[in-house]
């Protein structure tokens, strides 16, 4: 059977040589009789699966010593409360910054906790540009700051690392993970939901320092307690397992094409080729400022929105799916993550140069 592309926002398209090595893999893993998904997540045999899932990931990103890997559940927004619980340590607030739909979801469950400084925001123009550092407000008393550097739903990405002093930062990394180098020690805390650039839906990565576990809000759940997972490597209660086995495999095929710099060319390339197209035309639009185009979710129009409809099974005939906007946004976004391959962007061009010749 030919595959589709499948520009999802997440669960998201996986490589094919990660299906196809868990698929050889599904009944019996490396000769031992049974399946990951059967494993006790306290044996030999699952236990060198994280390990190694781990080392790789450090490997992958520079992951300093002094940082803690942590392979969770709950999403990325279970982090919405975990941060607060986990960093507010005695302080009363915490700044935030506000580029869209899933910062304002962070800030929303991290105001039960204390004081939530919004430090700007791009509402201003409907979420379509991100505020760049001098417009920020910061508090030098804050317990940290937080930002969302790729929106998902608005595709508005922020490519530069904001300098916080001695307040840690804090990034929301779910949709643009992996995607590019990045400097972690600047970060106090990077998490991500794994179901864009990781692997399947399950399994929440949070990387965080050392110096700030260990001093949570009173009355935090034993769960929700950062240092828990630090102090049993994550195996306080059962990991999602398989779903950090195919994260493994995810790590060690980037590592074997060229890391996370060429994927970034590779995600450069990908990206260019279709803006190039939504800017060579009036037919399409893209409504996201230039210097904050993501290059993982690119949300576009059509001229006419009564062609939307059309434009979608249109698409679907020709294999590419999942190309309809977000409910909140309308249009359409093609999530373009690692695993895209650079073919489905091609395809996905051709088609709307044909759709637009047809109705244009």
């Amino acid at each position: 059977m030919e595959r589709i592309y499948n520009f999802s926002a997440g669960p998201a398209v996986l490589p094919r040589e990660v299906l196809e090595q868990a698929r050889d893999e599904m009944v019996d893993w490396h000769g031992c009789g049974m399946s990951v998904m059967e494993m006790s997540h306290r044996g030999k045999e699952y236990m060198s699966i994280q390990a190694e899932a781990e080392a790789d990931l450090r490997e992958l990103m520079g992951i300093p010593a002094n940082y803690k890997v942590l392979f969770l559940q709950g999403g990325a927004s279970s982090q919405f409360a975990m941060v607060p619980m986990n960093l507010l340590r005695g302080k009363s607030s915490a700044d935030y910054l506000n580029t869209g739909e899933w910062s304002k979801k962070a800030i929303k469950e991290a105001k039960k906790f204390g004081a939530v400084n919004v430090v700007a925001t791009s509402d201003d123009k409907n979420f379509s540009y991100a505020p760049t550092q001098d417009a920020w407000k910061l508090d030098p008393n804050a317990a940290y700051v937080h930002y969302t550097p790729n929106e998902t739903i608005g595709g508005v990405e922020i490519f530069w690392t904001p300098e916080t002093g001695a307040v840690p930062l804090v990034a929301d990394m779910s949709s643009n993970i992996l995607s590019r180098s990045i400097d972690v020690s600047k970060f106090g805390v990077i998490y991500a939901g794994a179901q864009k650039n990781i692997g399947p839906a399950g399994v929440t990565v949070v990387i965080v320092r050392e110096d700030l576990i260990g001093q949570v809000v009173a009355g935090t759940p034993t769960m929700m307690d950062y240092k828990t997972h630090a102090d049993n490597e994550s195996m306080y209660n059962t990991p999602p397992t398989y779903g950090i086995y195919i994260a493994g495999l995810v790590f060690k095929l980037l590592k074997a094409k060229g890391g996370l710099t060429a994927m970034e060319k590779t995600n450069i390339a990908k990206a260019n080729l279709l803006y190039d197209t939504l800017d060579s035309t009036g037919f399409y639009n893209s409504p996201v400022a230039r210097e904050n185009r993501s290059r993982m979710n690119i949300p576009f129009t059509l001229k006419d929105a009564s062609l939307d409809e059309e434009f979608i099974k249109g698409a679907k005939a020709r294999g590419l799916v999942q190309l309809k906007g977000h409910r909140s946004v309308g249009g359409m976004r093609a999530s373009i993550y690692n695993a895209m391959p650079i073919e489905g962007v091609q395809k996905l061009v051709e088609f709307m140069k044909e759709y637009e010749a047809k109705h244009g």
